[in-house]
């Protein structure tokens, strides 16, 4: 275990799941901050973890939802985009042919497919990431 006399951020993942229907997977949070809030299915990479694995891993634990290959997207840092602490998101992306039955785990409340063009109010920076993102891959 390494230990350092200075602060570090910490690094999460989250996943863009997106349906041929064009609907995008997002969880309702269960926990603070932004309880009751919708966001991107995602969480804390651990010390020992890859981080495709990661993310694999949180999209399983928050939706019960397996997925193949995951491509990644961009990485997010703006310093207060968590209320918390100093956090890196790597952003991850996949794409399924029907919206695939998801079920809430983990510290997510619920687990729903949402339109792209209707989306309900995001938690942290996940409004701005959809719209990169829709800009970028989906265009």
């Amino acid at each position: 275990m390494y230990t350092y006399p200075y602060p570090r951020p910490a690094v999460t993942v989250d996943a863009i799941l997106i349906s041929n229907q064009q609907s995008v997977l997002l969880i309702e949070r269960g926990r603070e901050p932004f309880k009751g809030k919708w966001a991107l299915p995602g969480g804390f990479v651990e010390l020992d973890e890859e981080l495709d694995k990661a993310c694999r891993r949180e999209l399983e634990e928050e939706t019960g939802i397996r997925v193949g290959e995951l491509k990644q997207f961009r990485a997010y840092g703006a310093v207060n985009r968590d209320p918390r602490h100093r956090t890196i998101s790597v952003l991850f992306y996949a794409f399924t042919d029907h919206e695939l039955l998801a079920s809430a785990g983990d510290d997510a409340a619920k687990a729903q497919w949402f339109p792209l063009h209707q989306l309900p109010e995001l938690a942290f920076d996940h409004q701005q990431i959809l719209e990169e993102f829709k800009a970028e891959i989906l265009k």
